[in-house]
């Protein structure tokens, strides 16, 4: 059984990477010429320009890696049954599953090496893109994020505005902050100028606290200056962030979405590109499922061709589904894990059917 698994894998080995580098080259001539005339209107560098679009090629190898992990499937499997070699493999006793066993554990190393590419490589050639054509080719200035102003949050007791926040001097400007009950009625209301942090608490100062029962002012206090400790937002949860999820590893986008659950700001999106790291990849073992008709159409067969054409057509729907899905989770019609999952589950049942189908 060692010789055929050693066979497989080789011939399948051979195919993918003809094919990665094909496709490479295949959307990399179609990035420049789709984006070479944008790029052109704010340089003629070619380094610069070679460095944008070479620096795209890793977004590119994820995105496609699950049609090139399907072409080099069905072309090892067309192969297979073209030979007569399937119709040998099955006569010896060996199951259409145990043939696509060693194909099965390559789709799942290929899904962990693009989950890896996609959490240290991606994210690192994004960032770079990124600064080239923002900086380098239009010349815009970095985005300053430790500076907000006007900005709005909440939690479950409290609702806040602040001003103006300054991340360099850990200092908030025009602070206001409302606390409710569970009916949703003002119980305090505090107003300040200022507040400094010192490394634990805000030292809130020239502040106003008016208690409230049933809507009722009840008492009026100032404060010089105040620690409040039961309001628990941090400085470093203000700064948002200057980069884009596909610039972030997953513990970065988890701890940032931690930041916008902390002050209130929406992370519907975050939160699907969060799962998507995970799910994504994952596509690349699922989509081999669909590889299996094929070892078993007949040489003389008139529909090896069509089942050839059909596993392509149920690829690229699998990942039109995925993206459908993906937006119906962004504008909130759908819940994140649902919005995620759903291609992946669904396409896993359909693949194994077949699989099941093939062995009968």
């Amino acid at each position: 059984m060692r010789v055929l698994d050693k066979y497989i894998l080789k011939q399948f080995i051979v195919s993918f990477l003809i094919i990665l580098v094909s496709l490479s080259v295949l959307f990399i001539v179609i990035d420049v010429f789709d984006r070479l005339p944008r790029v052109l209107r704010y340089t003629s560098d070619f380094w610069l320009i070679s460095q944008y679009f070479l620096l795209r090629l890793p977004y590119l190898f994820v995105l496609v890696s699950p049609v090139n992990v399907l072409l080099a499937g069905l072309f090892l499997m067309s192969s297979l049954s073209k030979y007569n070699e399937s119709i040998a493999i099955r006569a010896a006793g060996i199951s259409i599953f145990r043939m696509i066993t060693p194909l099965l554990l390559v789709g799942i190393i290929i899904s962990g090496l693009v989950a890896f590419f996609g959490e240290y490589v991606m994210p690192l050639a994004e960032s770079k893109k990124n600064h080239v054509y923002n900086v380098e080719m239009r010349q815009q200035e970095i985005e300053d994020i430790r500076i907000r102003s006007n900005v709005y949050y909440s939690d479950d007791r409290h609702i806040f505005y602040v001003g103006f926040f300054d991340g360099y001097q850990n200092r908030k400007r025009v602070i206001d902050i409302t606390q409710i009950d569970a009916d949703n009625k003002i119980i305090r209301k505090i107003q300040a100028n200022d507040a400094v942090w010192d490394g634990s608490n805000w030292m809130f100062n020239n502040t106003h606290i008016r208690d409230f029962q049933d809507s009722k002012l009840l008492s009026y206090v100032h404060y010089p200056s105040i620690i409040l400790p039961d309001i628990a937002v941090t400085p470093t949860d203000f700064v948002k962030s200057g980069r884009s999820p596909m610039e972030m590893n997953f513990l970065e986008l988890q701890k940032y979405i931690e930041r916008l659950q902390k002050i209130g700001d929406k992370y519907h999106r975050e939160l699907i590109d969060l799962y998507m790291k995970i799910s994504y990849p994952l596509a690349n073992f699922i989509i081999l499922l669909f590889c299996v008709p094929l070892a078993t159409a007949s040489v003389r067969s008139k529909g090896r061709g069509l089942i050839f054409v059909m596993g392509v057509m149920i690829c690229f729907a699998y990942l039109v589904t995925l993206r459908i899905c993906q937006s119906l989770g962004y504008n909130e019609i759908m819940k994140p894990l649902i919005s995620v999952w759903f291609p992946h589950i669904l396409f896993f049942c359909i693949g194994v059917f077949f699989v099941i189908k093939s062995e009968i």
